[in-house]
């Protein structure tokens, strides 16, 4: 796996989005002139067959066998020579393993094709049925959420199923036992700069609600160790890989030596808003292009829409350091953010860096901060720099293509815009964004699935510089602020006649408003606000979709939801073939 990022930031002018996909491309040729012959930069979000062993073949080259009763992961079907060499990856997949007290237990339901066995009851591997009597008790403890073992003393092993043998395997899913998995998936994701900590949090607040739909939109991963899933997103997968809850802390055993209940892993969507705060005046840079309100004769921002009822999920939070925030100056809300993330512990740890001066240095906070994955990060700037503050959109699955890509990066850039441009109000309950998570990682969602979705988002029409029919067909109802339905992902990106305006149309709203903007480049911009809206109806399939059609049609494909090696080879070139493409690829037809 590789990390890419821009050298340099891009810059603040719309025009600066039209170079993302050239220097996604620059990378992309770069990392790739440096492999050796038949190598290939695959652009997806995971590898078909990673955990997958046999006889003959082995995802790995060469063939390394795993170890399920030793090393770092002490996985049946990843070995550790799969790992980074780099200390920090083997440190924190053995210390997630040592302190959840158990292997991680990932579990995923399997795709039921016409010759899938129902119920499905996956052979188990070699690894685990050419283990002697104790060193199979051993791996069963191991893979228990109680640690016992399950298997009769007088029971051939070789004989019994992967959910028969493994006490976390549940019949009718794909199982997987460490971190390799959901960290050896790829993400698209997106860091802003904001002008101001307060219009940081606002768009924090405001971007958390978009994250399932994004997800969605960007679904990739219907494949895990070579089977087809009901699923199509990593979400769930790597949230699992990274689960180091103790019994305690899962809420399974009383509380006697862990502090705290946690209702999620450490790498999940957000659990509390944080609101522009007290200090928020409207915003430094809510009018098309950084105008301010004098120059462009737009009436201020609202001060927030942020109300405490939308925080309807109990969070978890170290009241000793919330304390001790406040003391120092903090408001509750954001007080409330870092402590919550101060009820992990730290799961890797340099000795060189143990003792540092807090205030020349960030990295005990960056230790804490950067293991906790949410759906957004919420980005301090560092000590001495002159970064600003910043918020991370994580949610998106990696395309196969660098106008795929740049098109979604690009796309969630101007819904900020959009966002402070027209004061657009997007906050609901948090108990609906995790359900929409939750519908948003399911096959085929951008298709099937209605998400909850706040129905007005113009909390100040004054502000609104165009009409739309939304606004005419309900100009004389009462208003009320805190209407949801439920839309499809079609209706919430491109709009609902009379019910909702739909963020492409609010976005190109957006670009006409915005002064000085060439043809160039709003042709531009408009042929990645035309694919997203494509793919939004459906007109164009999404990666997972993709790769099901491709799988399902495949002529060595035997209905029996298993991808085989030649399968997943010819899928994994024509990916390659993709992505050496230079721009969109006209309805991905197989």
């Amino acid at each position: 796996m590789l990390e890419g990022t821009p050298a340099e930031p891009y810059g603040h002018s719309i025009d600066d989005l039209l170079t993302v996909e050239p220097n996604m491309r620059a990378r992309r040729a770069l990392a790739s002139s440096l492999l050796p012959e038949n190598y290939a930069i695959i652009s997806m979000t995971n590898f078909p067959l990673l955990g997958v062993n046999s006889e003959n073949y082995s995802f790995l080259a060469p063939l390394h066998p795993p170890t399920p009763i030793n090393g770092a992961s002490n996985s049946i079907f990843v070995p550790d020579e799969a790992i980074n060499p780099h200390p920090r990856f083997r440190t924190l997949t053995q210390n997630i393993r040592e302190r959840r007290g158990s292997k991680v237990c990932i579990n995923v339901p399997i795709y039921k094709d016409t010759k899938t066995p129902s119920p499905f009851f996956e052979p188990a591997p070699a690894s685990l049925t050419n283990l002697d009597k104790e060193n199979l008790s051993h791996v069963q403890k191991e893979a228990s959420s109680d640690n016992t073992a399950k298997i009769a003393d007088d029971t051939d092993s070789k004989t019994l199923s992967l959910p028969e043998l493994i006490p976390d395997a549940k019949p009718d899913h794909i199982y997987m036992d460490c971190m390799c998995f959901g960290m050896g998936c790829c993400c698209l994701q997106a860091t802003f700069q904001a002008c101001s900590v307060e219009e940081a949090r606002r768009l924090y607040d405001q971007l958390a609600v978009m994250t399932p739909i994004m997800m969605a939109l960007s679904a990739g991963a219907p494949i895990f160790r070579g089977y087809l899933a009901d699923v199509d997103c990593r979400w769930n997968v790597i949230s699992a890989s990274v689960d180091d809850r103790t019994k305690q802390e899962r809420g399974l055993e009383p509380l006697t030596t862990s502090r705290f209940v946690i209702p999620k892993s450490r790498y999940a969507s957000i659990s509390t808003y944080l609101s522009p705060g007290p200090s928020y005046s409207g915003g430094c840079c809510s009018d098309p292009d950084t105008i301010s309100p004098q120059e462009s004769g737009l009436p201020p921002a609202q001060k927030t829409y942020y109300d405490p009822k939308y925080n309807d999920i109990p969070l978890v939070f170290d009241k000793d350091i919330h304390k001790e925030l406040q003391e120092n100056g903090i408001d509750d809300l954001l007080a409330r953010h870092y402590a919550h993330l101060f009820i992990r512990d730290p799961i890797v740890i340099f000795a060189e860096k143990l003792d540092l001066d807090d205030k020349t240095s960030s990295d005990h906070f960056e230790n804490i901060q950067s293991t906790n994955w949410q759906t957004m990060r919420f980005k301090p700037p560092p000590p001495n720099s002159p970064i600003g503050w910043r918020v991370e959109f994580r949610s998106m699955e990696i395309q196969f293509t660098d106008f795929e890509n740049a098109a979604y990066s690009v796309f969630v850039v101007l819904l900020t815009r959009a966002i402070l441009s027209f004061d657009l109000n997007l906050y609901m309950a948090l108990s609906k964004v995790d359900e929409n998570m939750a519908k948003g990682q399911l096959r085929d969602a951008v298709l099937n699935q209605k998400f909850t979705f706040r129905k007005n988002l113009f909390g100040n029409l004054e502000r609104t510089p165009v009409q739309f029919d939304y606004l005419l067909a309900h100009k004389a109802e009462p208003y009320d602020n805190d209407a949801a339905e439920e839309f499809s992902i079609d209706e919430l990106i491109n709009g609902k006649p009379n019910e909702f305006p739909g963020f492409i149309p609010l976005i190109r709203a957006y670009l006409s408003a915005t002064p000085n903007l060439s043809y160039s480049t709003f042709k531009g911009i408009d042929e990645y606000l035309d694919f997203i809206s494509l793919r939004a109806a459906g007109k164009i399939p999404t990666g997972a979709r993709w790769i099901r059609d491709f799988v399902l049609n495949h002529p060595e494909y035997k209905q029996d939801s298993v991808v085989g090696q030649t399968i997943a080879y010819d899928l994994v070139k024509k990916i390659d073939e993709f992505g050496k493409t230079a721009g969109r690829i006209e309805g991905l037809t197989i």
